[in-house]
């Protein structure tokens, strides 16, 4: 991600999308949509120091999945970040 990535304007329909998607998933997870917004940016915060990933493609979602011990279902996060390339090791 270069600097000029940080002021690129996203298409208003693309905006639009990303919160709904936001809005399902802390749904479904039942919390709120800040909250879903911090641990995205968090998300993407973490793994940008090791890779240059595709923001605009990022999905994070919130599922519901079925327990391997037959506890009924259970929330899982996914998540399909798209990898630009890797970084160089810092020393």
């Amino acid at each position: 991600m270069g600097i000029a990535d940080l002021f690129k304007k996203k298409a208003s329909g693309t905006v639009a999308k990303d919160r709904l998607k936001l809005v399902l998933v802390s749904d479904r997870a039942n919390c709120s949509p800040e909250i879903m917004e911090q641990m995205k940016n968090d998300i993407i915060k973490v793994i940008s120091k090791y890779v240059e990933i595709d923001e605009e493609k990022l999905d994070i979602e919130i599922a519901q999945t079925d327990s391997e011990g037959n506890n009924g279902k259970v929330p899982a996060l996914i998540a399909n970040i798209p990898i630009k390339d890797l970084k160089s090791p810092r020393k």
